[in-house]
């Protein structure tokens, strides 16, 4: 018999899932204070949470008996992961249960802004009726420009399409032949999308390359009259630039779900003072719907686990490195970081992904797989992804993944490549790990190179010429920069060369534009390991 602690509340449909199981008993007690709670875990197989509840070391030394704790939700903020791992402690949680409910609040933000139906709403309750007042717009015949095509911008796509508009997107993650499904044209850069639409949605998620994505280049950019909706994360819009180009009269209508800083403070709250502007507390999620969804899905993935079958939304890895997997430590490392490389230099839309394993390595194929996806799928994603995902994200985002080995690798015995592969291009990055124990890579697309896997990475395609490190560095220097290494490969004297300079710091948008602007560089990438 197994038993399942609840410790915060959840919808009754999942509760009803694990009561039909004869061998799970199940106790609910979703107020329960935390001191009582380490006195009676040491009892329970497993425990489903939400936010409230701290899964912390403390509560795991005393958890005897723990197999599984279940997040009903995304986010694991609240979970001691590397203490769960430590211990065996499966965490399973419930991305994607809000995809529905996530769209029709940007749905419900799109259409009250069009039609001022918030102002309408107060001007009515006031006793007025000003129906000249309160002209507005149609949906249809629009262009709705969305930033992030994954499940909810897609369910968006689908949404605004019905209402008769026209739908691009911008995500350079996502195949060409996904916007194809959907009937959405897919556009090469952000720049593109910002020009074209009268109608701006984000739904990226929140990382290193979406933070402050949306500030005063891209609002200056947008078509004056813009309608603009986010109710995905409030980090990716730069809210100061916004609330300037609020002042200038930049937008017909804005409506937000979510902010850099929840509650709002007194900052974020200078946006209120404009009056077509649509509010909402963070309720992307607060539906019943998806509330019986993230409930119904923990408990699933719950069970399985305590069954031992298989968890397609586990968070972490259930187990430490064996002994086998230790000896390969650096590859599987070098796995991760190529991964993390090919995505943050290449982009992650390609369709099909080519593992490649040579040397006495390759009987490791397996997890050295999940640890590339791991690193590959990690830049583009807010949810947490590791190697039990990896594979399982991977397969639904349609990306097709073939594993292949060889005796001995070309210029090193063991090696690693891979090559990422779509309609219009194919890429190669590959390395090495030299005595077994330092990652490098070694290979990028046509040019063997040297790099070490680790901080922040320029790499820059140039004309082979002279003065043009010379050039890069003065760039760097006058932002006060400082280059600790530096790398270049190429294939033939004179023509293109590939660079790599290892940096002590990061760069910004300004530094990078002017690296980019200057003649002999083709292009420039930072890249962060």
């Amino acid at each position: 018999m197994y038993k399942v602690l609840i410790t915060d509340p959840i919808s009754t449909k999942g509760i009803e899932i694990l009561n039909q199981e004869e061998d799970i008993d199940v106790d609910y007690e979703p107020e329960i204070p935390f001191e009582e709670l380490l006195e009676i875990i040491k009892d329970y197989d497993a425990i489903i949470t939400r936010s409230r509840t701290p899964v912390t070391k403390e509560l795991l030394e005393r958890a005897e008996k723990l197999k599984v704790v279940g997040r009903a939700g995304v986010g694991v903020d609240n979970v001691d992961l590397e203490e769960c791992s430590r211990r065996g402690i499966l965490v399973v949680n419930t991305p994607g249960a809000n995809t529905i409910g996530a769209a029709e609040i940007t749905m419900a933000h799109l259409y009250t802004i069009l039609r001022k139906l918030h102002l309408a709403h107060e001007d009515v309750m006031k006793g007025n009726w000003n129906r000249k007042k309160f002209m507005g717009e149609e949906l249809n015949g629009k262009v709705v420009g969305i930033v992030g095509l994954g499940n909810v911008g897609s369910q968006v796509a689908i949404r605004c399409k019905a209402a008769g508009a026209t739908v691009i997107a911008y995500d350079p993650y996502i195949p060409r032949e996904k916007g194809d499904r959907l009937g959405v044209r897919l556009v090469d850069t952000l720049e593109e999308l910002l020009k074209e639409s009268d109608i701006l949605t984000l739904h990226c998620p929140l990382t290193e390359e979406t933070r402050g994505m949306i500030g005063k280049k891209e609002f200056e950019i947008m078509k004056d009259g813009i309608y603009f909706v986010n109710a995905a994360r409030g980090g990716i819009v730069d809210e100061d630039a916004m609330y300037e180009f609020m002042k200038k009269g930049k937008f017909k209508g804005i409506g937000l779900d979510v902010f850099s800083k929840e509650p709002p403070d007194d900052k974020i709250r200078r946006l209120f003072e404009f009056d077509n502007i649509s509010l909402s507390p963070h309720i992307g999620a607060n539906t019943y719907e998806s509330q019986d969804n993230v409930a119904v899905k923990v408990a699933q993935q719950v069970i399985n686990a305590l069954k031992g079958r298989f968890v397609e939304t586990a968070v972490n890895a259930p187990f430490t490195i064996t002994e086998g997997l230790a000896n390969i430590k650096a590859f599987l490392e070098l796995a991760e970081k190529l991964g993390s490389f090919l995505t943050q230099y290449a982009g992650g839309h390609f369709k099909e992904l080519v593992v490649e394993v040579r040397g006495d390595i390759k009987e490791h194929i397996e997890p050295i797989t999940a640890y590339f996806l791991k690193g590959y799928l990690s830049p583009i994603l807010d949810i947490p992804v590791n190697i039990i995902n990896a594979p399982y994200i991977a397969k639904e985002r349609g990306i097709t993944v073939t594993k292949t080995t060889k005796e001995e690798g070309e210029n090193f015995k063991e090696f690693i490549k891979i090559t990422a592969k779509n309609e219009e291009e194919e890429r190669v990055i590959g390395g090495t790990a030299f005595y077994g124990k330092i990652p490098r890579i070694m290979l990028i697309d046509k040019y063997w190179i040297d790099i070490e896997p680790e901080g922040v990475i320029l790499v820059f395609e140039n004309k082979d010429v002279p003065g043009v490190i010379a050039k890069v560095g003065e760039v760097l220097a006058r932002h006060s920069i400082n280059i600790a290494g530096f790398r270049l490969g190429r294939i033939e004297k004179g023509k293109i060369a590939l660079g790599a300079l290892q940096l002590d710091d990061k760069l910004n948008k300004v530094i990078l534009e002017e690296i980019q602007e200057i003649p002999e560089i083709i292009k420039a990438k930072e890249i962060i390991l």
